[in-house]
């Protein structure tokens, strides 16, 4: 028996229960969907509303001799720990365990030496196959299948790399229906007063932001057309009635020409959901912002992370802060919500790029925008730009690399009291209660003096 699984536990998270956003977990479903094209027997495990316990409960019911286990930042701790338990089960010690996602390409060796038999390495449709083809008929994992990675005599091994599928309008739909995909949407009505379901357009990214991992699908642009899209939304539209969509894709307006044509499919057919994006302001302008908004698009994230054009330019954004800063407030002239995303602590960041995106914030006025403290992805330009100042806390199955740290032009927790600046500064100018004002600037300068203390 072959089981896909992922390490997303909410159960098991009282933080993520907090939040309870839970997002079906596409990855898994697409191999699933392609894994049935091919007739390969399998079964899903959604981990997402489960628990570590009910998970040994299912592997001691089902003795899977295969098990493909998607692996991503949020998810590698508890991944670790799930492939250690199968590792010491004696009713499993037969089961071979396959690795693959984001994680994966820059951290083999670590993977393989706590307990991955094989990891898929890249995009892993095509690969995943091909492994649990050959299993199936030799009961063997083959070290002939390309994108993969494995072991040999303590030293790891890279296979051929895997091209990438060149039209994905060959995939299958992601099979949803091997989970209960009403799970998601009566979670996300309970917590926020609506359904919301993911959905995927495009795979990778052609942009260079240096902090952006691009280990599953390089720096590669490829779309489904408007057809399978909508196709797709009304699917979802006839079985399950969502609120909202969130299209996941990294920019969702990158093609105009695209984008018209998917507001001709989608209006012709009369399947209009509310949908929320993520964008940048250079694939924006007053045309694409139309569009959006007549095709239901209620939420536009527009990335900026910084409101320093130097910093920008550190970043290889290729964007103006002006730019993004039109964006932000033309689609919230238009009426749609423009959020945005800020990141502080980046290397060369001091306080006059902090003040200039406190700046940047209180002129565009975004309705939301989210901040954190810049951390270096393994195998990214922002991590083998700061290596050789590089620390972190803890042993490498006990952290993510979000404890990575580095030599910055001040220390972490500068930038994190710089967080509570940044807002009290923005929400000082945002509020006209008077009362709340003063909080806001008491708050302030309490931030600076810790800034300058630490």
């Amino acid at each position: 028996m072959i089981v896909l699984t992922h390490g997303y536990f909410l159960e098991d998270d009282l933080k993520e229960q907090k939040i309870m956003k839970p997002y079906v977990p596409l990855g898994i479903l697409y191999i699933s969907a392609f894994l049935e094209s091919k007739r390969i027997n399998h079964e899903v495990f959604d981990s997402t509303f489960s628990n570590f316990e009910k998970f040994k409960i299912y592997l001691e019911e089902k003795k899977p001799k295969l098990i493909g286990i998607y692996t991503n930042l949020m998810t590698k701790i508890m991944v670790l720990k799930m492939v250690e338990y199968i590792k010491k089960s004696a009713e499993l010690k037969s089961c071979k365990i396959i690795l693959g996602g984001p994680e994966i390409r820059y951290n083999a060796e670590n993977y393989l030496n706590t307990g991955a038999d094989m990891l898929v390495v890249g995009e892993g449709e095509e690969t995943f196959f091909e492994l649990c083809d050959q299993f199936l008929k030799t009961g063997h994992l083959s070290n002939e299948v390309s994108g993969t990675a494995f072991l040999v005599k303590k030293e790891v091994v890279f296979t051929q790399e895997r091209s990438l599928i060149k039209d994905i309008n060959v995939l299958p739909m992601p099979a949803r229906k091997n989970i209960d995909l009403n799970l998601y949407g009566n979670a996300w009505k309970k917590h926020h007063g609506y359904s919301m379901y993911s959905v995927s357009t495009m795979r990778g990214c052609p942009y260079t932001c240096k902090w952006c991992s691009r280990a599953v699908y390089g720096g590669t642009y490829r779309r489904r057309s408007p057809k399978l899209v909508v196709d797709e939304l009304e699917y979802l539209k006839i079985n399950y009635n969502p609120d909202q969509i969130w299209f996941v894709d990294d920019v969702f307006t990158i093609n105009h020409k695209w984008l018209k044509e998917f507001k001709t499919e989608l209006l012709s057919r009369k399947i209009v959901i509310p949908y929320e994006i993520i964008t940048r302001a250079d694939r924006m302008n007053d045309e694409v912002i139309q569009i959006l908004k007549e095709t239901g698009c209620f939420r536009v994230w527009i990335g900026a992370e910084s409101g320093s054009q130097k910093i920008i330019d550190a970043m290889d954004r290729r964007v103006e802060v002006t730019m993004v800063r039109e964006m932000i407030i033309k689609t919230k002239k238009a009426g749609i919500q423009a959020g945005t995303f800020i990141m502080l602590g980046y290397p060369g960041e001091n306080r006059s790029d902090i003040k200039e995106t406190i700046n940047h914030l209180q002129l565009s006025d975004p309705t939301f925008y989210t901040i954190t403290v810049a951390y270096p992805i393994t195998g990214t330009p922002l991590y083998n730009e700061v290596s050789s100042t590089l620390n972190s806390l803890g042993d490498w199955q006990k952290r993510t690399d979000r404890e990575y740290d580095f030599q910055r032009k001040h220390s972490k927790k500068f930038y994190l009291h710089a967080i509570d600046w940044v807002y009290n500064e923005v929400n000082f100018k945002k509020t006209n209660n008077i009362i709340k004002k003063v909080k806001h600037k008491s708050r302030s300068v309490i931030a600076q003096a810790m800034m300058f203390l630490s």
